[in-house]
C-alpha cells in the first residue's frame, strides 16, 4: 500500500491483492522503520469500520507514529465490490482545517 501525504491530503494506493485482503479481513497495515529503535517507527493501516459502528463517513485516528484510516462498513463493501476505483472523504482537522482523504485501487501496480 503506498502512502503519500502532501500539504492537507493524504492518499493510499492498494494493488489488487492489497484490496483483495482489505475486503477479506477489513484491514491492510504495513509498518516502516525510520530508525534501529521500535520507536522510530511509522505504522499506517486502512481499517473497515464494524458494521455496527455507525460512523457515516471516513475518519482518521492518529497518534504518535500511528495513522489509521478507518472506512465505515457500506463504504467499504461498495468500493471492494464494484468496479469503483477509489472514494475521497475531507475531514474537519485542526483549526478547521479540512484534510482530504482519497483510497485508491492501484490495478497497474505489481509490487
Amino acid at each position: 500500500m503506498k502512502l503519500r501525504l502532501e500539504e492537507n491530503s493524504l492518499r493510499l494506493r492498494l494493488s489488487e491483492a492489497e484490496v483483495a485482503e482489505f475486503a477479506r479481513t477489513g484491514q491492510v497495515a504495513y509498518v516502516i522503520a525510520f530508525g534501529p529503535t521500535p520507536s522510530a517507527t511509522l505504522s499506517y493501516a486502512l481499517a473497515r469500520l464494524p458494521a455496527t459502528d455507525a460512523a457515516p463517513a471516513v475518519r482518521v485516528r492518529y497518534a504518535a507514529g500511528a495513522l489509521v484510516v478507518e472506512v465505515p462498513a457500506a463504504i467499504a463493501e461498495a468500493w471492494t465490490s464494484t468496479a469503483n476505483i477509489g472514494f475521497e472523504e475531507r475531514v474537519l482537522a485542526a483549526e478547521n482545517r479540512e484534510l482530504c482523504i482519497l483510497v485508491e485501487k492501484d490495478l497497474d501496480c505489481r509490487h
